[in-house]
């Protein structure tokens, strides 16, 4: 007990401080706006993704880490098996992972497929327009530093408007090398030798990257290389018949 008492006002001096430090946060979003302090602290997490190696990039490893969920999307063309980033894209990861408990995905087709791009699917209504979140309404992008839309990378689509992500996902598909176009934006180099084998880095900050593809890409490039109609959308019905959680994850 006298241990413990000689520690209480360093105890407090820390509470204290970090209680100082979300004041300070929140009185910058209140003036500044949530925009500002969101990109502040990107910049800061860039800075130090920059300065990363390549584990520090979960999409570049096939394992599924401690942090991590894995599912297994069974359509009808094949299975393919992806890890999720709960820890990185705690709401995409959740709202999917929920989704899939409930069984929401199952039967839904991949309505819209663009060949050398990406594969989507999520939406109930199977045109585009339909589906929602767990929540009933839309939710923010999560940019990070530390996934990106290489090739294989999951993310949620969205309209391009404010919190517009519900329930429909894409799949990146393109083979062909990103790295050139990447120019001086500040990409880490791991994830610019990863852009050499594909994808679609126009989308990184405006769509949340939530799971890698770590078995089944050429289940992907089967259901990418399918003939569609003027609307993406492939004339042979391909669907998802289910997705089975194989390691879950425990959100707080």
């Amino acid at each position: 007990m006298k241990n413990i008492k000689k520690y209480i006002p360093l105890i407090i001096v820390l509470v204290i401080a970090g209680l100082g430090f979300a004041f300070r946060e929140n009185i910058s979003r209140a003036v500044r706006g949530d925009a500002y302090v969101d990109n502040k602290i990107f910049t800061k997490q860039l800075e130090k993704a920059q300065k990363s190696g390549k584990d520090a990039f979960p999409q570049l490893s096939d394992k599924v880490g401690k942090d991590e969920a894995e599912v297994i999307l069974h359509t009808s063309k094949g299975d393919i098996t992806v890890k999720l980033f709960p820890t990185l894209a705690p709401k995409a990861s959740e709202n999917f992972l929920k989704h899939a408990k409930d069984k929401y995905y199952d039967g839904l087709t991949f309505h819209r497929v663009i060949k050398d791009f990406m594969i989507q699917s999520g939406d109930p209504k199977g045109d585009g327009t339909g589906g929602e979140s767990i929540w009933k309404k839309g939710f923010a992008v999560e940019p990070t530093p530390f996934l990106y839309n290489i090739r294989g990378a999951l993310a949620m689509a969205n309209t391009g408007a404010k919190e517009s992500n519900g329930s429909q996902f894409y799949i990146v598909q393109n083979k062909d090398d990103q790295s050139k176009q990447l120019g001086n934006a500040g990409y880490p180099k791991p994830i610019i030798d990863a852009y050499k084998k594909g994808g679609y880095p126009a989308g990184d900050t405006k769509y949340t990257v939530f799971g890698q593809v770590i078995k089944g890409m050429d289940v992907v490039d089967t259901i990418a290389n399918l003939e569609v109609d003027d609307n993406s959308k492939p004339k042979e019905n391909v669907t998802v018949n289910s997705v089975e959680v194989v390691k879950d994850y425990k959100f707080k």
